[in-house]
């Protein structure tokens, strides 16, 4: 909806994680046995991702990487695996447990690795060039993945990477309306009885959009805007490092998003299937957690201790995420005088904070 170009499949992102497993694992020097292993996990790390993949997560009952277990134990694939792997070893693998885990789901992972740069290169956005070389040449495995100081400088640009990824790409507000506007149709397809939530991971994308096309209501008519690009429009929206504790926004539960949706609605006369009060993920980027060793000293730092960059970034990454407020554009009229704390228990502003920011960015543009 956003970058035309960024029209990648799972197929190629699973391919290419298992080709970075592959060199990883060979720079560790794993055993052959080892090495297919590590490579299987990869490849199917995210078989168990439903339609539209993350759009879809919060809205099914269990998170993929529970689906993905299923899939690999039950499914017809687990009677082609059980020929050479323990399916139980694979999961975990996934599930970045044991001493192979953090390989393929870690700080610094092969997914991660992949994903960065397959999205960088396909919406055309540059930021996610990272020296990926660099990176695996200077991992070794002891009880995790841990990284030689040497490798810091491309550590840090791996992070840079994704904070400004997470704003031009994978928080991009009309990113955050798409996903609201089909994550609702889905939930509400779901209650219907158009579809089956409990086995959604067996539909791809183009089954959703076939069943919402044929469908009536509510998943129709967001499939028709979808379409026809009638996107819901961002009315207001507050950045999360206006507010002295950014991180209490991300604990402001669904049911009192839900509530306050309602609410509005009721104020204002509209249906609140088409009023949205959304919080951008929380930015984890556990990158920062990396371990570090000094192959002189032979100590063992976090990346947070022996990068300022790093450290910089673990208080920047706030300064994107939002709290928003999405409606149709014929609804922009009907609402008048709207703030979020009528409607959000939401923690203190820092006045002092948002001003000195605020300024700032004014004198820059």
């Amino acid at each position: 909806m956003i970058y035309p170009g960024a029209n990648h499949t799972r197929l190629e992102h699973s391919l290419g994680t298992m080709h970075l497993a592959s060199k990883l694992s060979k720079h560790l020097d794993l055993s052959k046995e080892d090495v297919e292993l590590v490579r299987i996990a990869a490849m199917l790390h995210d078989i168990g991702h439903g339609p539209f993949s993350h759009a879809s997560e919060s809205v099914l009952d269990e998170p993929h990487e529970k689906f993905t277990a299923k899939v690999i134990k039950k499914i017809e694939i687990s009677d082609i695996l059980n020929n050479q792997f323990n399916l139980n070893e694979i999961v975990d693998i996934i599930n970045g447990k044991g001493i192979l885990g953090p390989i393929v789901s870690g700080e610094i992972d092969v997914d991660r690795m992949d994903y960065l740069m397959r999205d960088s290169h396909y919406t055309g956005v540059a930021y996610g060039v990272i020296d990926v070389e660099r990176l695996i040449s200077n991992m070794k495995l002891e009880k995790t993945i841990v990284l030689n100081i040497k490798g810091i400088l491309a550590a840090e640009a791996m992070l840079v990477a994704r904070y400004y990824m997470y704003p031009s790409v994978y928080q991009h507000h009309t990113t955050r309306i798409s996903n609201s506007m089909f994550r609702r149709a889905l939930k509400i397809a779901g209650n219907e009885g158009i579809i089956d939530l409990s086995t959604a991971y067996l539909y791809d994308d183009m089954d959703i959009v076939s069943k919402f096309r044929n469908s009536y209501g509510y998943p129709k008519d967001i499939m028709t805007r979808l379409d026809n690009r009638n996107l819901f429009k961002r009315y207001k929206s507050v950045s999360v490092n206006q507010f002295i504790n950014p991180q209490k926004i991300f604990k402001i539960k669904k049911e009192d998003l839900r509530k306050g949706e309602e609410e509005i609605s009721e104020k204002y006369g509209l249906d609140k299937d088409y009023v949205f009060l959304d919080i951008a993920s929380y930015p984890r980027f556990n990158e920062m957690k990396t371990q570090v060793y000094d192959d002189q000293s032979e100590d063992i730092y976090r990346l947070t201790e022996v990068s300022s960059v790093v450290r910089g970034l673990k208080e920047a990454r706030f300064n994107y995420p939002k709290l928003s407020l999405f409606i149709p554009e014929e609804y922009k009229s009907k609402i008048y005088k709207f703030k979020f704390e009528d409607y959000l228990n939401l923690p203190e502003i820092n006045k002092n904070k948002f001003n000195k920011y605020h300024t700032t960015q004014s004198k820059l543009l």
